[in-house]
């Protein structure tokens, strides 16, 4: 698993924009960085209660982490069309990268593979990247879900302590 102080695995997936059901682009990590820190939150699937309750967490943080120059990305498994739906749905004002081919899972090390005893997803997981690409904060789900506004919270201190340093 990829840890703190890690330089972040760059990849390549589909961006969900939300504004239509093909609202797709691409996205490359490694073109992100250096415009400031990067929240990537990984989720295990759209449409279920608990994922829907840590994005709208996160989009209702969301200025928190603008005034401090940091860009947020839900990353998961489900097609970009189905996050776009999603997205859409529950009004969340960021986007959301498809790893569809679960690629990414497997390089940052948060591969849940049993939901539903049958299918293989992204454990609950956080990563704030600088804008170097380095992992300055890792934070994986361990147990029962929090309470996603104080995980919004812890992660957006963390935030805050790269542009301390």
């Amino acid at each position: 698993m990829i840890d703190e102080g890690d330089i972040a695995p760059v990849f390549t997936a589909p961006k969900a924009g939300g504004s239509a059901y093909n609202d797709v682009t691409e996205f490359a990590l490694a073109d992100a960085l250096g415009a400031g820190p990067i929240v990537l939150a990984f989720y295990p699937a759209a449409f279920t209660s608990g994922c829907t309750d840590e994005m709208c967490a996160f989009r209702d943080a969301l200025p928190a982490f603008e005034d401090l120059d940091t860009t947020v990305y839900g990353v998961s498994v489900d097609l970009p069309f189905a996050q776009n739906i999603w997205i859409q749905q529950h009004d969340l004002t960021f986007p959301m990268l498809s790893d569809w081919d679960h690629e990414i899972i497997h390089a940052y090390g948060v591969v849940r593979a049993d939901m539903y005893g049958t299918i293989e997803v992204a454990r609950r997981s956080v990563f704030v990247l600088d804008s170097d690409g380095v992992v300055r904060y890792r934070w994986v789900r361990d147990g029962d879900n929090p309470d996603f506004a104080a995980l919004t919270d812890m992660v957006r201190e963390h935030v805050a302590d790269i542009g301390a340093t």
